[in-house]
């Protein structure tokens, strides 16, 4: 008969395998892009998995046939614009929800949760329409402008602001500040998990985004990292080496976005406030 230590034992090893198991599943593409980008386009397409000696040729390939400084900074500008605007706007719609009650704040809040059930697809033409009568097609404020007003952050930030003390609202009406004043100096700074939090969801979220700046962005100045990998790999000889160097240079600013602030993510997915 197992004693009871050993029973304990045998489940510990049996998680840490499954665990495990998880991780190497979730961290094998990203290394199959790592070694991919040190081969050559024959090596990928056989499936080769161990490192090989194309890196310099397939570095040299891409930043050859792609203004790669011209590409970051257009997904730069349009990520750090798009996500500051998106936390601003959502979080003030979160708080906004939250705090003020009113007869039809449930009913346009189950409205707006509604929204999230209508497919990215269905809203494309409707969406492409209204760009074009603005004339804002490839514009890269018709890339920013749809991702504002998010459903799913503003229902996730008016989630963690029934944490909010609201001691300290009152304590700050006392001492006669105003309501945006509460926001901007009070709910904000005790938030910052939060913040870090939607930050990283939203960042990540625009960064990768494809559908709809393939829409809209129709020349090659104004288009993102994405949409040129795209390109690169669906042309008549694609070069996967070169791919594989603009996939990984795609991924490095996410990765560096998530350890730096990975600490603050967990604690605002956790619904911790400060």
């Amino acid at each position: 008969m197992i004693s009871y230590g050993l029973k304990q034992r045998l489940s510990s090893i049996a998680v840490y395998i499954i665990l495990g198991l998880m991780a190497f599943i979730s961290i094998f593409p990203f290394l199959w892009m790592v070694v991919g980008a040190t081969n050559s386009t024959s090596d990928i397409i056989n499936g080769k998995m161990s490192f090989g000696s194309a890196l310099l040729l397939n570095a040299t390939t891409f930043f050859t046939q792609v203004n790669v400084p011209l590409i970051f900074w257009n997904s730069a500008k349009i990520t750090i614009i798009a996500t500051v605007l998106t936390l601003l706007i959502s979080s003030l719609a979160g708080y906004g929800f939250e705090i003020f009650a009113s007869r039809f704040r449930e009913r346009l809040y189950t409205l707006m949760l509604l929204t999230l059930m209508i497919p990215f697809a269905a809203l494309m033409i409707p969406l492409f329409m209204l760009m074009g009568k603005f004339g804002l097609i490839n514009t890269h404020i018709a890339v920013v402008l749809p991702t504002i007003a998010s459903a799913f952050i503003i229902f996730y930030f008016r989630q963690s602001t029934k944490a909010f003390p609201h001691e300290l609202r009152d304590a700050a009406r006392v001492d006669g500040l105003k309501e945006w004043q509460i926001f901007l100096l009070i709910y904000m700074p005790v938030m910052r998990s939060t913040y870090a939090a939607a930050f990283i969801i939203v960042f990540m979220t625009i960064w990768n985004s494809y559908l709809w700046p393939l829409v809209v962005l129709q020349s090659n100045d104004t288009k993102t990292i994405t949409l040129v990998i795209s390109s690169l790999g669906s042309a008549y000889y694609p070069d996967y080496g070169a791919v594989m160097i603009g996939t990984v240079l795609a991924t490095i600013p996410t990765l560096f976005v998530f350890f730096a602030m990975q600490r603050q993510f967990v604690e605002g997915m956790l619904g911790s406030v400060k």
